[in-house]
């Protein structure tokens, strides 16, 4: 994520014989919209082995390269359920870092709130996105211990958002056809850049 009633549908199993396969650090790099890594749904992560944890420290890495709050791991290519946040936003602050393995989300009831949200993968693009005001939230961190939280405000909002992209989810299918599109033109481009950069690898 860029800097500014009723549970979510927990993630399905992981299919048999589907193992997600970890890449190499070094290889990870910001996706764009329309990349179709964006588009899919992620398999569970499971406890991370060393070779995981350094391509979430890698994501953070990125997260601030782009001065981003949030970054999910099919922002960057890795087909697995895990994200990392930082609502500070600063790379100094280590201890506001947060990493997310195999999320799963409860709502917390009251009305939704409307506020703008931006994606590293939809630059450019700003979106004002309905989400609920408070969540709870279990999951496991980098090093593979279980934790649970509360959260409102812009963690939650953020929690949601990427929670969003496991599920191949973008901000743009948060929001009114009227809403999408007063960004066609701006899709369109983001769309032509990547024809573009695709077509000349």
């Amino acid at each position: 994520m860029k800097e500014q009633g009723g549970p979510l549908t927990p993630p399905s199993p992981r299919s048999p014989g589907s193992p997600v396969s970890t890449p190499a650090a070094a290889d990870l790099f910001l996706r764009i919209y329309p990349d179709p890594q964006l588009q899919r749904r992620c398999q569970p992560l499971g406890p991370p082995d060393p070779q995981a944890k350094a391509c979430l420290e890698r994501m953070f890495e990125l997260m601030y390269e782009h001065q981003g709050i949030g970054l999910a791991a099919p922002q960057v290519g890795w087909g697995v359920r895990a994200f990392v946040l930082n609502v500070c936003g600063d790379s100094q602050d280590s201890g506001a870092e947060m990493v997310f393995i195999d999320p799963h989300i409860e709502t917390i009831p009251g009305d939704q709130e409307a506020d703008e949200e931006g994606c590293l993968s939809l630059p450019g693009i700003r979106l004002t996105v309905d989400r609920h005001p408070g969540i709870r939230v279990k999951a496991t961190d980098i090093d593979g211990q279980p934790f649970q939280l509360e959260a409102d405000g812009l963690l939650a909002r953020c929690i949601q958002h990427e929670t969003d992209h496991l599920d191949g989810i973008l901000i743009t299918a948060r929001v009114s056809t009227l809403k999408r599109i007063a960004v066609n033109s701006e899709l369109r481009e983001l769309k032509q850049k990547w024809e573009d950069r695709e077509g000349g690898d």
